[in-house]
């Protein structure tokens, strides 16, 4: 069993309360435990208290604030990772390879990706997308004009796809 309380006890437990500190600061300054610190408070009439309620709740709410930035944040650039991946997909694309029995490094370069690429292209930016419209939903009006700007920005991605393939089809027919 731990030394009686005293006088002295009582006395800096009220001072430091009354400085606003919290029942484990008290604790360390008075070289007792919380629970010792808790049965002077209470033992005084009135009782001291160590609710911090308030301060808890205004601090959930600047983290939760903080939080929404930064998912905020983190949307834009899911977003702007979407939007490169599909850019990629109209751009001409190296493609390497390194081995055989020489180990030599070849490349050539291709006027769009492949298929399979594009495919991958294509699945990484539908993810990224998804992501940033669920860390960032729309809201009514503002989803609208964002589903256009996609709506708008794929239909334009098909139109030159089209263009370009049907081009080749032409080339190939004329040969």
């Amino acid at each position: 069993m731990g030394r009686p309380i005293d006088e002295r006890d009582r006395r800096r437990v009220r001072e430091l309360h009354a400085k606003g500190k919290s029942r484990n600061d008290i604790a360390r300054a008075i070289k007792r435990s919380p629970s010792t610190v808790s049965k002077i408070a209470a033992a005084f009439d009135p009782p001291l208290t160590f609710d911090r309620a308030a301060e808890v709740a205004v601090a959930t709410e600047v983290r939760r604030a903080d939080l929404a930035k930064r998912r905020a944040e983190t949307a834009i650039v899911l977003q702007d990772a979407a939007e490169r991946e599909l850019a990629k997909m109209t751009r001409p694309q190296l493609y390497w390879e390194w081995g055989g029995k020489e180990h030599t490094y070849d490349e050539r370069w291709q006027d769009e990706p492949t298929p399979a690429d594009r495919r991958t292209m294509m699945a990484t930016a539908g993810a990224a997308l998804d992501r940033s419209l669920k860390l960032a939903p729309p809201r009514e009006q503002a989803g609208e004009q964002s589903r256009s700007v996609i709506g708008q920005l794929m239909a334009g991605l098909r139109r030159d796809y089209a263009e370009r393939h049907q081009n080749s089809e032409a080339a190939d027919d004329a040969d």
